[in-house]
């Protein structure tokens, strides 16, 4: 071996070192992370069957697994941004932001959910989606008593996240979220005002039927 890499042999044995750790952290935080993502689809679930004790603690139960995860790389910048971190974290954000809007609460602060702003802000995206569902669910069930309250909260979501311009490669992708976002805005504004005219000319024909009876009495 030439005098010039006669230290090659240590440094090699110090780099397997290094990444053994890093791929035994690796291993024991991804199914911490798929569990955090099974207990937020969970949660959302439970949202959307109004079972929202259950779903506080399914998200609770998400958090403390996030926060064991986050433990696990601390010592690693590696895999403190890694994908399945950060998907994990969006999750968490998505089910915590549409529990608190579903239940009439504010919008948790990322600081709160201890989340990175990345993931924060996708998840935001998310939950206007599941915001949809959960609209959908109640009209057709012919309860619009939120309605327009919650379809100002996507609105005001959206603005916000169109405000965000910044490269695909701090946001996460953000700017594909946003393109979902305004979509489903767009059709959610439009379903509901279709239903509230709708529900609107049958309050009108129900007057105009009783008053044509009052006349005929």
């Amino acid at each position: 071996m030439s005098r010039l890499t006669d230290n090659l042999d240590s440094i090699a044995d110090q780099l397997r070192l290094n990444l053994s750790a890093l791929d035994a952290a690796r291993e024991k935080t991804l199914p911490l992370c798929r569990e955090v993502i099974r207990h937020c689809g969970r949660a959302i679930r439970a949202v959307h069957r109004q079972e929202f004790d259950q779903a506080k603690e399914l998200l609770e139960s998400a958090r403390n697994l996030l926060n064991e995860a986050k433990q696990v790389v601390a010592a690693y910048t590696e895999l403190s941004h890694a994908g399945f971190i950060r998907d994990a974290q969006k999750e968490f954000a998505e089910g915590s932001i549409t529990l608190a809007l579903v239940t009439g609460k504010q919008i948790p602060h990322p600081d709160e959910l201890g989340i990175d702003s990345a993931a924060y802000l996708n998840g935001m995206g998310e939950a206007v989606g599941e915001l949809r569902r959960y609209l959908l669910d109640n009209m057709r069930k012919g309860d619009l008593s939120r309605g327009e309250e919650l379809l100002r909260a996507m609105d005001d979501i959206y603005n916000i996240l169109v405000t965000m311009d910044f490269p695909d490669t701090l946001t996460g992708g953000l700017r594909r979220t946003t393109d979902m976002v305004r979509g489903v805005l767009e059709r959610t504004r439009s379903d509901l005002t279709l239903v509230l005219r709708q529900q609107d000319l049958e309050n009108r024909l129900e007057k105009f039927g009783g008053n044509l009876q009052q006349k005929g009495d």
